[in-house]
């Protein structure tokens, strides 16, 4: 029944989802959602690579984002040797620092960037150019001079203006452009409407079904200099299984045959994307590498015997897959407010000195989190409880709903797991807020790969 202050007035709207069910003990960690290395003491202490995470807010305070270097590797090399006969990227777009385009590279994978600023890490962290591919819909001129320049591996092209800069580009420098086309195979995949890029109504790509993808493979492969090494397709991001896979590499690879009847052009590679999901909260089942590896296999396979083709150099990009739960963010808790509603429930509304600026997926995606208290023991009953931010937006949530002992007060630490993705990298200085550091833990030693910002930093731009 619809309460006509909104659904928050309604009676019962203080339940919560129902896949959220009180915990028998309210300070055990569900272990999907966190790194590897993370557990509680008996004391209720968080500890995370082998550091109690009170002992790394002491020294760094909070907010502060907690990378476990072991369990980022470990995922690394699960996508890699699950995958032992595809290329494997790294995401950069979810998190990259030097540090980690090293870890990456260390464990033998390969990396998509989408800017000039994170190609500008990649070289710095001293990758093999050949090994970096290049997205984004909207390359300007300088950025693919200095892709084209370095030598990077793959440029992922994405309308047909691209195809025209390429082609000057490679006319006036004598330089090869190593390139695949970014086709949209029309897939619905189930996710938020923002993080599916397959469907026909969006920025990303050049539609099979309209013989756009096809034109585009015909310009590249009659531009001089310009090498095109396949199709790329990715249907989606927060994607649990390879179901959505069936019907883009159905459609993806008949393009491919198209290609090799209608221009005698057999392309040597394809890219199916990945986008893989992850656990944020109970209500999400993630697949494993292996059993990913063995049904995007089947599918490419099947797909290939029907059609009579070869099967092409295959890759994928896990995305989140990797570094979204290698981390988790440390808080503060500022205050705790009991608000009555209409109805007569009460929500507890739980602030923390961090927000938005550090974790805009909950504004931006509708996303849902979990946490727990970090740095003690409590005997306290469970609460239904919101956490949110410090910042000037009533949209300002971090974890929408989450059991929380009732005895949470001003001082103690909560920590949010599955937030190594897509929370840094999009972090902002909203409210002149400064973004957190990133500390790298490993076997009881701990590091900052990425400094906490400092008031110097927000006015060295500003010029008065």
């Amino acid at each position: 029944m619809t309460h006509e202050a909104g659904w928050a007035h309604a009676p019962g709207a203080l339940r919560g989802p129902a896949w959220l069910q009180a915990p028998t003990d309210v300070n055990a960690l569900v272990p999907q959602l966190w790194s590897s290395t993370a557990h509680k003491t008996d004391a209720g202490d968080l500890v995370v690579g082998g550091i109690p995470v009170a002992d790394l807010v002491a020294e760094h305070n909070t907010p502060a984002y907690v990378l476990d270097e072991d369990d980022f590797r470990g995922r690394a090399r699960a996508f890699r040797d699950a995958f032992s006969d595809f290329d494997v990227y790294y995401a950069g777009k979810a998190f990259l620092s030097t540090a980690v385009a090293r870890w990456i590279d260390e464990e033998g994978l390969l990396l998509d960037v989408c800017s000039a600023g994170e190609l500008t890490v990649a070289l710095r962290a001293g990758l093999d150019p050949r090994r970096i591919g290049y997205h984004g819909n909207n390359k300007s001129v300088p950025e693919l001079r200095r892709a084209v320049a370095a030598g990077v591996g793959r440029i992922i092209v994405d309308s047909f203006t691209e195809v025209e800069r390429l082609a000057s580009i490679t006319a006036d420098t004598g330089l090869t452009a190593r390139t695949m086309v970014r086709v949209t195979a029309g897939v619905e995949a189930h996710t938020h409407e923002f993080i599916a890029t397959a469907h026909e109504d969006q920025k990303f790509g050049f539609s099979i079904a309209s013989g756009d993808a096809l034109e585009a493979v015909r310009r590249l492969h009659a531009a001089p200099g310009v090498e095109l090494l396949g199709l790329h397709s990715h249907i989606g991001s927060q994607i649990f299984d390879t179901a959505g896979f069936e019907i883009a590499a159905r459609r993806v690879l008949a393009l491919h045959a198209q290609v090799r009847d209608e221009l005698g052009l057999a392309l040597p590679e394809m890219d199916l994307g990945g986008g893989f999901g992850i656990a944020y909260t109970t209500q999400d089942d993630p697949s494993t590498p292996a059993l990913l590896a063995e049904g995007m296999r089947r599918i490419v396979d099947t797909e290939c015997r029907s059609l009579g083709v070869d099967r092409p150099r295959l890759s994928i990009e896990p995305g989140r897959a990797i570094v979204g739960p290698a981390m988790c963010t440390v808080y503060t808790v500022g205050t705790v407010k009991q608000v009555t509603l209409d109805a007569g429930a009460v929500r507890t509304y739980i602030s923390v000195d961090g927000g938005m600026s550090d974790n805009i997926r909950t504004a931006l995606y509708d996303a849902d989190y979990s946490c727990t208290l970090a740095g003690r023991r409590s005997e306290a009953p469970p609460v239904l409880a919101r956490v949110v931010g410090k910042h000037c937006e009533a949209g300002d949530i971090v974890v929408r709903d989450e059991f929380l002992p009732a005895d949470l007060a001003p001082g103690d630490l909560l920590a949010v797991p599955g937030t190594g993705a897509y929370c840094r990298s999009m972090s902002s200085n909203y409210n002149h807020a400064l973004r957190p550091p990133v500390i790298a833990v490993k076997d009881g030693a701990a590091r900052v790969i990425v400094r906490r910002e400092t008031e110097e930093d927000l006015l060295a731009t500003d010029l008065g």
